[in-house]
């Protein structure tokens, strides 16, 4: 292929041209499927290219409901309330997609629309069929999803076209939603194992041509569907984020604000995958609430929140104390168990069991804790009680549990302390192998501290 000079980035730019070849190309070079996928260099490295303005859209009531029982559409309210006090008016929570197809989809479409949210805007996801765009125009939804798969795995050997039937399928669903008036989200599926000069950037450049004949945006979601791209530098495409994200950009001439990255966590790299695409050019990442998706899941939507806040240096807007009231919800409401150690969400999170630590909580909370997650996240620093916790352990237990700050903070040669710890080390010399619980601890409180909980009280009343 031919290759020129990019002027604006000093790169050799391969040429591209579409190919519409007889058998599909699955490379098994990286993908010989009897082996772990592999990792191959070309030593490629683009440059970065991080929008200004970037956002997050949510697929949690779309592909975070393949993963799990459907929501009803009172949890979905709920959910979707919660996404748009969590968005506090920034913008930052662009969007959330919804399917279309039963008669509860439609109902709960109607009901969040009745809401009257700016953000997040509601948008659908249809397959590429004229049928499902009738649903579309029936509920008068202004941008939806178009599943448009772009790997051979999915041309050939699911849907049995060929390249050229594909493209002809796909351009003919599209113009029907531009001719409508509705903005097309293309979901290029499975590019981490596409043809990108064969087919992937001779399918975005057409996309371009279409928008600048419709003057309405055609948004380009890259789609790793099995999870099996990587943030690591120098790997070859279709494997390569930074470079998806830069050739989409620089060859086909799709905008940043029209660039999107929906990944999976098969290979747990759901977060840093998506920060790569953020940084290389996307203005959009796509998530679901608690990383809820299809196999390993989607990236986590609190997550790229707060990676949103190390990247920009500040909040954008954005309430993050409702992260720990979604937490709650699905915990309390949904019956849905967080692993406890899950970032930002898990109920041990920032909990600490080892007696060093809990000392430094007690000096310092800074010391041990990851930011202020009292005042940003609601959810001060825990400590649990158990055989190595020490007498630093208990103090900053009955610190943190009876919420007790400045002259009225306890240290570990407190006598109370010192009793309870003679009373915990028995336990565990005794045969006790599980963590001392909350009202166990209380309990020892009221024996060898009973003014504590009287002031307790007294603060209640």
């Amino acid at each position: 292929m031919l290759s020129h000079l990019n002027e604006r980035t000093g790169l050799l730019e391969f040429g591209y041209k579409f190919m519409d070849i007889k058998e599909p190309n699955l490379f098994r070079n990286m993908y010989p499927y009897s082996e772990i996928p592999k990792l191959i260099f070309n030593q490629r490295i683009v440059p970065m290219d991080l929008p200004k303005d970037i956002f997050i859209t949510d697929t949690t009531f779309r592909d975070g409901q393949q993963a799990r029982s459907p929501y009803s559409v009172q949890e979905v309210l709920d959910l979707f309330t919660l996404l748009h006090k969590l968005d506090n008016g920034s913008g930052i929570i662009r969007q959330s997609e919804f399917f279309l197809y039963s008669d509860k989809n439609k109902e709960t479409v109607i009901k969040c629309r009745e809401k009257g949210y700016k953000f997040p805007e509601i948008t659908a996801w249809i397959r590429a069929k004229k049928e499902d765009f009738q649903l579309v125009k029936d509920l008068e939804i202004k941008e939806t999803g178009i599943l448009v798969s772009c790997s051979d795995y999915h041309i050939f050997n699911k849907m049995k076209w060929t390249r050229k039937e594909a493209l002809h399928n796909y351009l003919s669903v599209i113009r029907d939603a531009l001719d409508a008036g509705v903005r097309p989200r293309c979901h290029f599926e499975d590019i981490t194992r596409a043809d990108f000069f064969g087919f992937v950037l001779p399918f975005a450049e057409e996309l371009m041509k279409l928008m600048e004949q419709y003057k309405i945006p055609i948004k380009i979601r890259a789609c790793d569907t099995l999870g099996l791209g990587t943030f690591i530098p120098g790997v070859v495409l279709s494997r390569s984020v930074s470079q998806i994200m830069y050739n989409l950009k620089n060859y086909s001439g799709v905008p940043s604000e029209l660039l999107e990255w929906h990944g999976h966590n098969d290979f747990y790299n759901a977060v840093p995958n998506a920060v790569t695409a953020w940084l290389y050019g996307a203005a959009a990442i796509n998530a679901s609430l608690l990383g809820i998706g299809e196999r390993t899941g989607n990236t986590p939507l609190e997550a790229m929140c707060i990676e949103y806040c190390q990247l920009k240096g500040h909040n954008g807007g954005m309430d993050l104390s409702v992260i720990t009231e979604i937490a709650e919800y699905f915990e309390k409401n949904l019956d849905y168990q967080i692993p406890p150690r899950t970032p930002f969400v898990g109920r041990a999170f920032n909990s600490t069991r080892a007696g060093i630590h809990a000392d430094g909580l007690l000096k310092d909370e800074e010391i041990y804790n990851i930011f202020d997650t009292t005042n940003i996240l609601g959810r001060p620093p825990v400590v649990v009680v158990d055989a190595t916790s020490g007498l630093a352990g208990i103090a900053a237990w009955i610190n943190g549990y009876f919420s007790l700050n400045g002259e009225d903070r306890i240290d570990k040669k407190h006598e109370c302390v010192v009793k309870i710890k003679e009373w915990v080390d028995l336990q565990y010399a005794n045969g006790r192998n599980t963590v001392i619980g909350d009202l166990e601890l209380e309990n020892e409180v009221h024996k060898h501290y009973p003014e504590l909980l009287k002031q307790r009280e007294s603060r209640i009343e």
